[in-house]
């Protein structure tokens, strides 16, 4: 919340790109490359899964949200956000109205929002809640793709999730920080086994990218 600039820190600085963003309003963070999820304009279900995409790539190049007007045949506005779209696995449905997609698919259609912003740091917060193993798995696939690309910073409870995604975890007790490290770090830690019970951590894959790794779990992380 602080990154996105909902919250403002008690003390400290936050640097963005050599910036410091620790004072600016939360609606110019994403010019300069920080989008968050529900930042994005929400999904509008009596549109297209293609209009919802261009109405966050208007929302990047500053042009009017008429685009029921014109963005339609502007290619250098449907490219990028058709793009998006193929990212997320969502291409197929880009002339279907957004309200009957499943929520998963609606995860996805946020993501892609997000993606049309060509953002450089991407904050989600609990990306696979509500996802069935299905969707979760493809979330999962999603993001695996980006890394390298992008920068991502995600909260989430689910510890398959993130033993699959993190290559650094930071894990919160009530508030507090309790250890910082790699997963392999994190997965030997003594107090990490302590609050979130050893058994349910070496029931996680110790390799990150396994294939099938998702499997339920209740664990917070």
């Amino acid at each position: 919340s602080q990154l996105a600039g909902v919250l403002l820190p008690d003390s400290g600085r936050i640097l963005f790109q050599g910036n410091d963003i620790t004072r600016m309003p939360a609606h110019r963070r994403p010019h300069l490359g920080i989008a968050r999820s529900f930042q994005i304009t929400s999904i509008i279900h009596d549109m297209t899964v293609l209009e919802n995409v261009l109405l966050a790539v208007q929302a990047k190049a500053g042009h009017s949200y008429r685009f029921w007007a014109k963005s339609g045949d502007d290619a250098s506005l449907v490219e990028p956000a058709m793009a998006s779209l193929e990212q997320v696995g969502l291409q197929d449905q880009a002339m279907q109205m957004a309200g009957p997609l499943s929520h998963g698919e609606h995860r996805q259609l946020e993501m892609a929002m997000v993606l049309a912003t060509n953002p450089i740091l991407i904050l989600l917060d609990e990306p696979t809640a509500g996802m069935g193993q299905e969707d979760t798995s493809r979330m999962v696939r999603t993001l695996q793709a980006l890394k390298g690309s992008r920068t991502i910073i995600l909260v989430e409870h689910d510890m398959n999730t993130v033993f699959t995604l993190a290559d650094r975890i930071t894990v919160l007790v009530e508030g507090q920080v309790i250890a910082t490290g790699d997963p392999d770090a994190i997965r030997s830690n003594p107090r990490v086994r302590q609050a979130y019970l050893g058994e349910e951590l070496d029931s996680i894959p110790s390799e990150p990218h396994a294939e099938n790794p998702m499997t339920e779990s209740p664990s917070a992380c």
